[in-house]
């Protein structure tokens, strides 16, 4: 009799394991996007080379957008974007505003209420000024005083770092649509901090910036997608995605096309 109670447990826990595994699926992102036909991707549109948006054509660009682009294509659905800004990038994602974002920096803060899939880029910090400041820094600790202002972007994982790197300094957060580097372009305040591929392409774009000559990239980070924290089927569908596409070595291809490698 013992060995029959056994026997029947095992199987209704079985059972009960399977029916709440075909229920999670079924309430999962990854089948709601399928059966609807369309894939709602958050992004800012103003984070270059990986998500910008083509004032003159109104249409996203960047690495971000092609990696998207082709999640889209693999999953057979509609690509929507749905404009957001940093501060309410999250919010958007909780909501079910949108059933991911384009890539944002892994922190503590954001992992606490929000997932992320696999990262499939690393980025480091790093301050800019203009050419000619660039004889008063050379170190972060030429940063950290009390006569030189920071501009940072309201929400922005590098507003709580330019916090922790400069506490001696002046800093100053804007807001999207308005951007940090726009202040110092301005002179409204001498240095910025952003990633090592934004950066780049700013000195580009604006001949009259520099990125300061320190050491290292401060706070190396992975950069991943943003997605809801308690929907585990869309997390493995995309995990899988992002090591298929690793494999094939479509990351790497686009890091060339954008000028993140040679």
């Amino acid at each position: 009799m013992l060995k029959i109670q056994t026997l029947l447990a095992t199987v209704t826990l079985l059972t009960v394991g399977l029916f709440t595994s075909a229920h999670a699926a079924d309430e999962s992102r990854l089948n709601k996007i399928l059966s609807s036909g369309e894939l709602r991707v958050g992004t800012t549109g103003d984070w270059n080379p990986m998500t910008i948006k083509n004032t003159a054509t109104g249409n996203y660009e960047g690495f971000d957008i092609d990696v998207v682009t082709e999640l889209a294509k693999d999953m057979g659905v509609k690509l929507t974007f749905v404009p957001t800004d940093w501060k309410t990038l999250i919010n958007g994602v909780v909501a079910n505003k949108y059933d991911m974002t384009t890539s944002a920096s892994l922190n503590p803060k954001r992992m606490a209420v929000a997932g992320y899939t696999q990262s499939y880029y690393n980025v480091g910090t790093v301050p800019l000024t203009l050419k000619k400041h660039l004889d008063k820094f050379n170190s972060w600790e030429d940063i950290n005083k009390a006569d030189v202002s920071v501009a940072t972007t309201l929400g922005t994982v590098q507003e709580q770092q330019a916090k922790e790197y400069f506490p001696l300094a002046q800093l100053k957060s804007v807001e999207a649509p308005a951007r940090d580097f726009q202040e110092v372009l301005s002179g409204r305040a001498m240095v910025h901090i952003t990633s090592n591929v934004e950066a780049a392409t700013l000195v580009q774009k604006y001949e009259q910036m520099a990125i300061v000559p320190v050491k290292e990239a401060r706070s190396p980070t992975p950069l991943a997608m943003l997605i809801a924290q308690d929907d585990q089927v869309w997390i493995n569908y995309l995990n899988h995605w992002i090591e298929l596409k690793k494999t094939q070595g479509f990351f790497n291809k686009l890091a060339v096309k954008w000028k993140l490698a040679e």
